[in-house]
Order: C-alpha cells, then sequence, then structure tokens
C-alpha cells in the first residue's frame, strides 16, 4: 500500500503511480454507489493508505483495509471523497466495534445514578438477555461521575463503584457457567480521575493493616487528560512541573453475578463471584469465565478503567466512564470454582483472597487443575511445566481481597482434549 501522508491535505498528498492501479479499479464501483458516472479524465486518487486508520464511511462500502482520498469532476465541479474499502478482514483496532451476526439480539441499556447498584447480589433485573445475546452499555466512573475538575469535594461521591445492572441471563442456572466475551470497550469522556484517599492504599495504614503513622497522608486527586486518538493520557505532577504520556489499555475494573448462597456483596469486594477484581486482562478480545450461583446469574459491570498498573497500589486507577459491548454464553451443568479468562494465546486464573500467598495458591492450583482437566498433562506435570514457563502478576493491593493471575501460553500446552 502506499505510505500514509499524515497531517496533509488530499491537494497535497503524493502518490506513487504504480501503487494506485487497484485503487483506480474500484472507482466506477465507488461512483455507481454514490449514484453517479465516471469519465475517464475525471478522476484522480489522491491518497491511498494501509489498514489501521480510524476514519469515517461510506455507508454502501464498510470498514477498512483500504482507506481512499480521491476528488471526482463530475460536471464541471470536483468533489472530494474519502472511503474505507472491505476486504474480508476486520481492523485490529481494539476501538472496532464487531458486526453483530444477523442473529444476535442486542440490548441497550443507559446507566445512571438512579439505577446504579452498590452491591452484587439479589436485585430486580434491568434487562434480560439470551445465551448468544449482546450487550450495548455504560457505566459511570467509580466516583459516580462525581469528579469533574480540580476543586471538587470528595464527599459529592454518593457511591464507590457504582454498578450496572443487572441483567438476568435466560436459562443461567445454579451450577453453569457464564462466559462472557469482552467485544469492545470505549471511555467515555476526554479525561480519567486518579485519587488517594486515607486508610486506602498498599503501603499506608489502612483498616486491615494498620502502621504506626505520624500522620494520615492527605486526601488528593489528579485528572489525566486523555487523547484517544493516540490512546495516550497525560499525568501531571501536582507538586512539581513534570508531565508524562503513557498508554491506554481500557479494561473493566468491576464484573461479576450474584454470589452464592443469598450473600450481598460491596462494590468492593472481589471473590469467586467475581466483583471487584481490577483484572486488566478484562479488555477486549479476551473471554471470562463466572460462576453461576443463582438463577439468571444478574450480572453487572462498572468501574472502567483507562490504565492501570500492576497492584493498583494508591488504590485507584486512571477511573473513567465507560461505554461496553459484551455477548453471553452459556457452558450448561459445569462450573468454575473462581473467575478465569482465556484468549487465543493463554489460559488465565485468578487467585482472590488475604493474603496475598494464599491468592498466589488459589491462582496456580486453579491452572493446574485446568490444564489437567483440559489438556490430559498429570496434575504434576502440569504444575512443574507452569513453574518453569508460567507468569503471575498481581493486580490489585488495596481491596479486602488481593488478586493475582495466573497464566501460560497456550504454545506450551498439548492439544485440547
Amino acid at each position: 500500500m502506499c505510505e500514509p501522508h499524515r497531517g496533509r491535505s488530499p491537494e497535497e498528498a503524493i502518490i506513487p503511480r504504480p501503487n494506485t492501479s487497484f485503487c483506480h479499479c474500484l472507482i466506477p464501483s465507488i461512483a455507481d454507489a454514490l449514484g453517479h458516472t465516471v469519465p475517464s479524465d475525471g478522476l484522480v486518487v489522491e491518497r491511498c493508505i494501509s489498514p489501521g486508520l480510524k476514519s469515517s464511511r461510506v455507508d454502501t462500502l464498510l470498514s477498512t483495509v483500504f482507506d481512499f482520498h480521491f476528488k471526482l469532476s463530475i460536471g464541471g465541479s470536483v468533489n472530494y471523497f474519502r472511503l474505507l474499502f472491505f476486504l474480508f478482514i476486520t481492523t485490529p483496532l481494539a476501538a472496532q466495534t464487531p458486526v453483530p451476526a444477523s442473529n444476535e439480539e442486542v440490548v441497550h441499556f443507559q446507566a445512571s445514578m438512579e439505577n446504579v447498584k452498590a452491591t452484587f447480589g439479589p436485585a430486580e433485573p434491568v434487562a434480560h438477555l439470551k445465551p448468544g445475546g449482546v450487550l450495548e452499555a455504560n457505566s459511570l466512573d467509580c466516583f459516580g461521575n462525581a469528579l469533574q475538575k480540580p476543586g471538587d469535594l470528595f464527599s459529592n461521591i454518593k457511591i464507590d463503584n457504582p454498578l450496572t445492572g443487572p441483567f438476568f441471563i435466560d436459562g443461567a442456572e445454579p451450577g453453569d457457567t457464564l462466559v462472557i466475551h469482552i467485544l469492545d470497550l470505549q471511555v467515555d469522556g476526554r479525561q480519567g480521575v486518579g485519587t488517594f484517599g486515607p486508610g486506602f492504599g498498599a503501603a499506608n495504614s489502612t483498616h486491615y493493616t494498620p502502621m504506626l503513622e505520624k500522620e494520615s497522608l492527605p486526601s488528593r486527586a489528579w485528572y489525566y487528560p486523555i487523547d484517544a486518538e493516540r490512546r495516550m493520557i497525560t499525568f501531571q505532577a501536582l507538586d512539581s512541573d513534570f508531565k508524562v504520556e503513557f498508554p491506554m489499555h481500557p479494561f473493566l475494573g468491576c464484573i461479576g453475578v450474584s454470589p452464592a448462597n443469598g450473600e450481598v456483596r460491596s462494590s468492593i469486594v472481589p471473590a469467586e463471584f467475581g466483583g471487584n477484581m481490577d483484572v486488566p486482562e478484562v479488555a477486549p478480545g479476551n473471554v471470562l469465565y463466572l460462576p453461576v450461583n443463582v438463577r439468571g446469574a444478574l450480572f453487572y459491570f462498572g468501574d472502567g478503567h483507562a490504565a492501570m498498573g500492576d497492584g493498583e497500589v494508591a488504590g485507584s486507577a486512571v477511573e473513567v466512564p465507560m461505554k461496553a459491548r459484551l455477548r453471553f454464553e452459556l457452558v450448561k451443568g459445569q462450573s468454575t470454582d473462581w473467575p478465569r479468562l482465556e484468549n487465543e494465546h493463554e489460559i488465565m486464573t485468578t487467585g482472590i483472597y488475604r493474603p496475598v500467598d494464599d491468592a498466589v495458591r488459589i491462582a496456580v492450583t486453579e491452572l493446574v487443575h485446568w490444564i489437567h482437566r483440559d489438556y490430559g498433562l498429570s496434575e504434576l506435570d502440569a504444575y512443574e511445566l507452569f513453574s518453569k514457563v508460567g507468569k503471575l502478576h498481581l493486580t490489585e493491593m488495596v481491596d479486602p481481597n488481593y488478586v493475582v493471575v495466573a497464566s501460560i501460553d497456550k504454545k506450551y500446552l498439548p492439544s485440547k482434549k
């Protein structure tokens, strides 16, 4: 393909002519779609560039392998057009929303402070979905969108981690597994918020881990400009002029189902049902498996993150409202004890408990069991193999339970049974 000419107008673009023959051969079809006849001398291809741009579209010819800029001379006037042409494959951009299959039921829901929840547990469903159905819904940030600018008071926060839901999954029964395909996540705004508050963090005094501090650290809030086009976030120090950019990685901090045994758990808590896991792998392209504990599963999500470091040690990520697109399936009669994740390349398990060494043991044990059951290695062989090629990382160390993710690349495993 031709090299992109970023920041230049179509008039200024220069295209090596040998590379534009493919572009020219499409023009009669383009003109026909636009309802025009093109004279042989009326067309100039201005730009033809490679995949991967976020661009507009012509309704009759959709999405994304070639990006054309061309001008069309019709009746003495010059018209500029831009076209994205689809060639049997979809764009690799995380922002691309997959096109639903014709038999997909899509349920839309708009969350607000009037309908969000503060707990995972039994509640009147806000909507029903069938297995195979797609949910398109939003979530508020973990402060209920209450912090928008410097000077906004923490006392304006009404609910921590407000949850969108619950959604009733038709046919889900205790003992099943709920399968959530994370199709797309879009940060719903141009900035994120990070905060520190006394009593919440990995290296300061908390209710669970008291320390002899002379005085508590002060509450602070940082505001993070987000460049969605470049997928970059800016950190600005509060006590100096230092600033630095880092990449976006949108994911859902809270995602879960109603707990077992009639329990109701705070939206701050992670546990077997999922909850406030703060797992960066809950991101587009991955699949999450959760145990079904009650009829209908009662699925919730929230606490969108634009980015987060391992451990979330100061108590927050880059907190953002989020737009989510999720697809649901059921595995009947087979449950998982703890949340699991999977993608094309890896299988992943979570360990959720205190102290952190018990969280590690849960995650590793779950992964060994998974390898044994689905890939046929003995548990001892799986344990040994994980010790050599497996990965562990701490996702959060600030909530009532800590969360660890264990993973292994599928290239090291036998074929699935």
